[in-house]
């Protein structure tokens, strides 16, 4: 029998006490009986991580109906005590759906906006390392694996259920100030609990220029086997760099952020024939516990699966929240954007940011539209937090006046 829906203003009670319950303060003894309690062994320990999640997607014109998602997602770990350079270690993850007027992503209710969380229950990761290799560790199975920002190789992290990748990664430090490494993936479990088959050597090298920030090389050959997904294949070159994780400060307070990255990506094995382009530039500056950057990313395209792609990427934190741009426009996107953040409280343990985006094609003549963004993030110690995020897409030329709203608390051991 169908289970009768939740109405949003239930939903947002629901919301308003799992807040106030994850806000709730947790002595510091207390965390270290809790942290002490899951460790054992030489480095074994039960992981814990439950995120609550009310999100509202809203869509100005066309016939999807108003999105509410209320999800409770749990993963629960095993990591095994290191035994002779050889550590185990798998996760179970799965959603609880509360409210369900939304599209989830499979198309089971494809009248509402979408809100990529389906209720499932999966084995998130199942893998295991050797580490007796000297600076190298050999890792196999299922497994979390996120290079650099994520733009091209990541989790999906925001999303309830994450990406994970059945593969196998040497990561390897021999040489000084270098990080290498090499892998190959061979299926890709999805954040809507699908499953797509790929033969995908990867390779990753970075180099610590130290204050001077890292200069980072890359090569990603993604042949995707099933047909339905020919046109996801792809080969990508690039060269990235970035100020350090720790800029280096002058007059005590002041510090510069920069990126400068170039990749070039072309057909491989299934795809069509074609070359793009993908620029990303950002420079800003931070003082005291503010920032400022302003930034363009562009990604050309020249008609229709002729265009630069990212399919394995953490596409959300790109071009925008309301996740307009998912995928790219086949006249390609130009995604030109500043961002103030500023961090408060002991610890700097609240977070405020701010983002506008203004959209047009690759060329500049088309605008497709623009966004603001913005996040409050509120960490109480290590392991709990709140957020709050606001996202509204303007509409020009481009896809439909889009708002969301994202209301969160999470737990994590």
């Amino acid at each position: 029998m169908p289970q009768p829906q939740k109405s949003p203003s239930g939903a947002l009670s629901i919301a308003l006490l799992s807040l106030a319950s994850a806000a709730s303060p947790v002595s510091a003894d207390t965390t270290q009986t809790i942290e002490d309690a899951l460790k054992f062994g030489n480095g074994g320990a039960v992981k814990i991580d439950t995120n609550y999640r009310y999100e509202h997607a809203d869509q100005d014109r066309g016939p999807q109906k108003t999105a509410n998602a209320n999800t409770i997602r749990t993963r629960l770990g095993l990591l095994s005590p290191v035994f002779h350079g050889v550590q185990g270690f798998v996760e179970y993850e799965g959603t609880h759906v509360l409210q369900s007027d939304y599209n989830n992503g499979r198309g089971n209710k494809p009248g509402y906006s979408t809100v990529a969380d389906p209720g499932y229950n999966e084995l998130n990761q199942m893998w295991i390392s050797y580490a007796g290799v000297p600076d190298t560790v050999i890792k196999g199975g299922r497994q979390r694996i996120k290079f650099d920002d994520d733009r091209f190789i990541g989790n999906v992290g925001w999303r309830q259920l994450e990406t994970t990748f059945d593969s196998a990664l040497i990561t390897n430090n021999s040489i000084k100030n270098l990080a290498l490494n090499v892998g190959y993936i061979g299926n890709v479990q999805t954040f809507t609990a699908t499953s797509e088959t790929v033969n995908a050597p990867i390779a990753n090298a970075n180099y610590n220029l130290g204050d001077y920030g890292n200069l980072i090389g890359y090569g990603y050959w993604l042949d995707y086997t099933q047909s339905e997904n020919f046109e996801k294949s792809s080969q990508t070159y690039g060269l990235r760099f970035i100020n350090s994780a720790k800029p280096k400060k002058f007059y005590d307070h002041y510090s510069v952020l920069y990126t400068a990255e170039w990749s070039y990506q072309e057909d491989y094995k299934h795809s069509s024939n074609y070359q793009a382009n993908r620029f990303n530039l950002m420079g800003g500056f931070a003082a005291y516990n503010v920032s400022f950057q302003g930034a363009m990313e562009q990604l050309n395209g020249s008609g229709r699966n002729k265009t630069f792609d990212t399919p394995l990427g953490t596409n959300h934190a790109f071009q925008g929240w309301a996740d307009v741009f998912l995928a790219t426009p086949v006249d390609g996107i130009r995604d030109v954007f500043g961002t103030v953040s500023a961090k408060f409280m002991d610890n700097d343990s609240l977070v405020l940011s701010g983002i506008y985006h203004d959209f047009t094609d690759d060329t500049g003549n088309a605008h497709y539209g623009k966004e603001w963004d913005f996040q409050a993030v509120k960490k109480f110690g290590k392991h709990y937090s709140l957020l709050a995020k606001y996202a509204n897409y303007d509409a020009d030329s481009f896809s439909t006046d889009t708002q969301k709203v994202w209301i969160q608390g999470n737990v994590n051991f």
